[in-house]
């Protein structure tokens, strides 16, 4: 499918109707830009549940996130921590905590896109179902901020009103694919008439799974299996974001590192929903180049490859305005 700025629909893989009958979204940077587990950070410290050190090493995960995507590998590391973090919260007191902060910490970081494009989904009669690996209470709020009824997400055991330590259900890699699968079963659906979104290779069992996959701010090996397959690209961007300034920069660099060049023609669809399809419902302000040209993968994504690029200069220029706003209200 070429470049458009008028966003063309996107045929359903199978070969069926155009509008799905339900849509599976991923959240974090699909719905909302960076981790909404890592989110969370500072709101659980001024409560006491986490030390300042713990936070420093969040805002560190959650900026390696933005840059560097969510391999299996990492996310595998922050389970783990956050597992160990984690044991002995009580659930109650997680769930206060994120209700009274949900407004302050996660409305800002919802893309606009992504509300457009669920609502236009939803006006087309589709199922909207969020499918998230962040635990359940934190992604339940948020799939009522935006308007989904249903969602799936990781649970952790609990006893005594405690969280044990352990999981009981990882909605994550094949686990998405689990989940969209239990769903299609209880709601009848064909899942070769469904869609889904989603930024992360490690997404890719829960992209398969449908018949009209759809990508994301996609990290840079899942850039190339969306190219390869002629997957609709959408770029998700909040304006005067530094966020979104380090996920352009992201993406800059994964372009260079799949293409070995400065960039490409792209398929990147942007802008309102419209049309029917994929690509359709993100609709098309206008598309951008962002390397999604043929040619070799190029070398594995490493994470440290993209910290030891970018994370050091940007770091650096974060701390620095941070510092100068200091000085400023202090004069």
């Amino acid at each position: 499918m070429p470049e458009s700025s008028t966003a063309p629909v996107a045929p359903d893989r199978a070969g069926g109707a155009v509008v799905p009958q339900a849509v599976f979204l991923d959240l974090d940077n699909t719905i909302i830009a960076g981790s909404s587990a890592l989110a969370f950070a500072r709101p659980f410290a001024r409560a006491g549940l986490i030390d300042r050190a713990t936070v420093l090493r969040g805002a560190w995960a959650q900026l390696l996130l933005v840059l560097a995507g969510a391999d299996a590998s990492t996310m595998d590391t922050l389970r783990r921590r956050m597992v160990l973090v984690c044991r002995g919260w009580e659930v109650e007191r997680v769930r206060a905590i994120v209700a009274e902060t949900l407004q302050e910490i996660v409305g800002p970081l919802v893309y606009p896109e992504a509300v457009r494009l669920i609502e236009h989904h939803r006006a087309q009669g589709a199922e909207i179902v969020l499918l998230s690996a962040s635990g359940l209470e934190v992604v339940e709020p948020i799939a009522e901020l935006v308007g989904i009824e249903r969602f799936r997400a990781t649970r952790m055991h609990v006893e005594d009103g405690r969280y044990a330590g352990e999981i009981a259900f990882y909605c994550y890699g094949e686990g998405k694919a689990v989940a969209a699968r239990e769903i299609a079963d209880e709601l009848g659906l064909d899942l070769a008439r469904c869609a889904a979104y989603t930024d992360s290779i490690t997404d890719l069992p829960l992209l398969e799974v449908v018949g009209q996959p759809s990508v994301v701010n996609p990290d840079r090996e899942l850039r190339a299996i969306a190219r390869e397959r002629e997957w609709p690209v959408l770029a998700f961007v909040r304006a005067a974001s530094r966020r979104d300034r380090l996920f352009r920069l992201r993406d800059r660099l994964s372009d260079r590192l799949t293409t070995g060049a400065p960039g490409g023609a792209g398929r990147v669809a942007t802008g309102a929903a419209g049309g029917g399809g994929a690509a359709g419902a993100a609709g098309a302000a206008g598309a951008a180049g962002g390397g999604d040209t043929g040619g070799s993968p190029g070398p594995r994504r490493d994470p440290a490859l993209l910290g030891a690029a970018a994370v050091g200069g940007v770091l650096a220029a974060v701390l620095a305005g941070a510092a100068l706003g200091r000085v400023a209200r202090g004069r």
